[in-house]
């Protein structure tokens, strides 16, 4: 997993959800992978998808339940969730921030 990119386009504007609790920016490689950066602050969220996503934990920790399913992940720095596309994951991050890398569409 690599924490640093060369030769993407940024976009400035951020994604703000949960009351600024959890950010992100998005950049495009420059074959035209899409990916996002950001930090989720403590508490716990729903997010959908529409397509495939691999979250890469690259700070924090945090504890994941990927939709239709009952078991708990617990993820930290250096690993990894995958969630398949049109589905969704609650993320709970308890103490400090949790920074992530996450990638769109098929790995």
């Amino acid at each position: 997993m690599s924490s640093s990119f060369e030769n993407v386009t940024v976009t400035a504007k951020a994604n703000v959800y949960f009351d600024g609790k959890v950010i992100s920016h998005g950049i495009v490689l420059a074959d035209g992978r899409r990916k996002s950066l950001g930090i989720i602050f403590p508490g716990e969220y729903h997010f959908g998808t529409g397509e495939p996503e691999v979250m890469d934990i690259t700070a924090g920790a945090c504890e994941v339940v990927i939709d239709g399913t009952e078991e708990q992940l617990v993820v930290g720095a250096g690993s990894s969730f995958d969630v398949a596309g049109n589905s969704g994951f609650t993320i709970r991050v308890k103490d400090a921030p949790c920074e992530y890398i996450c990638s769109f569409g098929t790995p």
